[in-house]
């Protein structure tokens, strides 16, 4: 594996926001085979970088901004017109329109120190604007606005702290040089605020007043248990990398003994709560809006979190007695006692 790679790797096992994840996967996977060093008489493999042509690129674009219309066109379905527009339609647009905007001056000046920012922007901005055009927001659409700003003020508070800290994000230093290719990383910023949101819009933008219920109250048990467990667990991390004595080491203290992805599972979960809450008021073709907390647990366990981050976890300690024995007695996942072994 070259440096390129190698640093690509590195750069997802930093990353603890689902988006970051997702753009520096995206970025990993436009790596190419090429057969190099010809003057010898045997061929070699190496990875090299290579541009994804503009086509493919326009073709992926366009077919996340289809996929996202028809999620938009289910939810909207029995929810409030505001302007002769459905109100779900225009909080779905608000992620999209957020990232393009700062898309531009991100090319002209090259640079990406309000992408991530600009995502948690994303999720106030669209629920702000659920209940300022809302004619008579309720109670429990208050409460879940609550739940989600809570938790994108603290996600967008951590990862600006640590963009300000470092100066640069190296995740874009080949992207942001291409148009094409830095308009889909910030397209797919618009497209995780929607998709993750897409439940929880069709309680906000719903006409119906509905009250505090059963599903209400579990779907909030689990959105406190699931941001806690992601708030200590980012915690116990950061400090655990601030100190110089663990410098490449692995974390294995807190929750992280319990669980080797204690941060994902509080993710996953405190989206599991929020489209619990949301049950009652799906109909028809909203129920295609559950596809909200699939996608994270699909983002996370499948496409560009647990496996890359058990891949690079391999590469860099596999060897260590101590690390082998973290992975056989420690759960992947969800929280549970660390296995006895004889």
């Amino acid at each position: 594996m070259s440096a390129v790679v190698q640093r690509l790797s590195d750069s997802i096992a930093d990353q603890t926001e689902p988006r970051a994840r997702l753009v520096t996967y995206f970025e990993l996977i436009t790596c190419q085979t090429a057969i190099v060093n010809r003057k010898e008489k045997e061929s070699a493999f190496t990875w090299e970088p290579t541009e994804m042509p503009t086509a493919k690129i326009i073709i992926v674009l366009l077919s996340i901004l289809a996929v996202s219309a028809g999620i938009m066109l289910a939810g909207s379905q029995s929810g409030l017109i505001v302007y002769q527009l459905p109100l779900y339609v225009i909080c779905a647009a608000c992620g999209y329109i957020l990232h393009w905007l700062m898309f531009l001056p991100g090319y002209v000046f090259q640079t990406e120190r309000y992408f991530d920012l600009t995502g948690s922007a994303s999720f106030i901005g669209t629920v702000l604007i659920a209940l300022l055009l809302h004619p008579d927001p309720s109670f429990l659409q208050l409460l879940v606005s609550l739940l989600i700003c809570v938790w994108a003020l603290r996600l967008g508070w951590f990862l600006f702290g640590r963009i300000r800290k470092s100066g640069k994000d190296q995740r874009f230093d080949e992207i942001k040089k291409h148009f094409w290719r830095y308009l889909l990383t910030w397209t797919l910023g618009g497209a995780w605020v929607f998709i993750t949101l897409a439940a929880a819009l069709v309680v906000l933008t719903s006409p119906e007043q509905r009250s505090v219920d059963g599903f209400a109250v579990i779907g909030v048990a689990l959105w406190l248990i699931g941001f806690t467990v992601e708030f200590t667990a980012d915690v116990q991390k950061s400090r655990f990398r601030a100190a110089d004595s663990n410098a490449g080491k692995f974390i294995s203290n807190g929750l992280w003994a319990w669980s080797r992805h204690p941060n994902y599972f509080g993710e996953i979960v405190l989206w599991i709560g929020i489209a619990i809450i949301a049950l009652p008021s799906l109909s028809g073709w909203q129920w295609l809006t559950l596809i909200s907390p699939l996608f994270v647990i699909l983002l996370l366990t499948r496409i560009s979190g647990v496996p890359i981050l058990e891949k690079n976890g391999l590469e860099r300690w596999g060897e260590q007695a101590e690390y082998q024995h973290y992975v056989t007695t420690t759960s992947l996942l969800i929280p549970l006692p660390p296995k006895k072994t004889v």
